[in-house]
């Protein structure tokens, strides 16, 4: 049971990476009815872009902002770049090759700025392990799931509360209707992707201490946080989060009571599961559309 509750925490923190990231592709989803297929780069920009800030005498917590910042820039910029025109000549799957592509060239741009070595990102907090209902759980793996629930929680009220958080929101709601009431519906597009990257960055400055920050650490992370996206369902903040428990608890439990070679395969398995289910996601809703 000791060990249960250990895979237990374990795969709640590393469900709460999988669910920030995945909360990026809903967010431009929402909006424009595109992914950004580079959202694992933009966690792995934000970690390496971290690291240099550590390295150069940056605390760990002013550090956090300025990652965010290049994160929202990063993002705007790959709208720009690659969605905006792909969406102006109603492109079906124009955005989704620029994505791809412009996340290949941030990668290869990070191997020749860092190296192709896995770097070791100093932790902000003490490495011994807390004892919390029998199991070990690190201090750094209680700020992950405590910073990505609050992430989460700020862009949820930002939406409800502000006047440009309603204006995103009417955007998702009908973005034709939301510019006839004279919302700039291109720039929200922008303001999401830049949400976006900004949340994977967020996300790339948490995980980093906890694993080895390289110029591949996003691949991996980004894929499975796309299954998340579908297994919760791409409408719900909520099924997001279950969706990301769901997945890191089973690759935990997977990597340790059969073997770490299959540690990958519950997620594969379950968005398989999901959409010959429920297309629309575990808490998502189908959507119908008259045309």
């Amino acid at each position: 049971m000791q060990i249960l509750t250990q895979l237990v925490f374990s795969g709640i923190a590393l469900g709460m990476i999988y669910a920030v990231i995945a909360f990026g592709y809903q967010l431009t989803f929402s909006t424009s009815d595109t992914l950004n297929f580079g959202q694992g780069d933009a966690l792995m920009l934000g970690a390496l872009v971290g690291l240099t800030l550590v390295g150069h005498g940056v605390n760990y917590w002013l550090m956090i902002p300025l990652v965010c910042l290049f994160g929202a820039l990063q993002g705007a910029f790959v709208e720009r770049i690659g969605v905006r025109p792909a969406i102006k000549i109603k492109s079906e799957f124009g955005w989704i090759m620029s994505t791809i592509a412009l996340g290949i060239i941030f990668k290869n741009v990070a191997e020749n700025v860092w190296g192709r070595d896995d770097l070791k990102f100093p932790s902000p907090l003490p490495e011994a392990p807390i004892k919390l209902l029998g199991a070990n759980v690190l201090p750094m793996e209680i700020l992950v799931v405590v910073g990505a629930l609050l992430m989460m929680l700020a862009v949820e009220l930002f939406n409800r509360r502000s006047i440009y958080g309603r204006a995103v929101v009417a955007t998702f709601n009908d973005r034709d209707a939301a510019k006839l009431m004279g919302i700039n519906t291109g720039m929200v597009i922008t303001f999401s992707y830049a949400l976006s990257s900004l949340t994977a960055a967020f996300a790339g400055v948490l995980i980093a201490p906890l694993t080895l920050t390289g110029a591949t650490m996003g691949a991996v992370l980004g894929l499975k946080a796309f299954a998340v996206a579908i297994i919760g369902g791409l409408t719900s903040g909520m099924g997001i989060i279950v969706g990301g428990i769901i997945l890191g608890i089973a690759e935990t439990t997977t990597g340790f009571y059969l073997s770490t070679g299959y540690k990958d395969v519950p997620g594969l398995v379950l968005l398989l599961i999901v959409l010959a289910l429920k297309p629309a996601g575990l808490f998502g809703k189908t959507a119908i559309k008259k045309v």
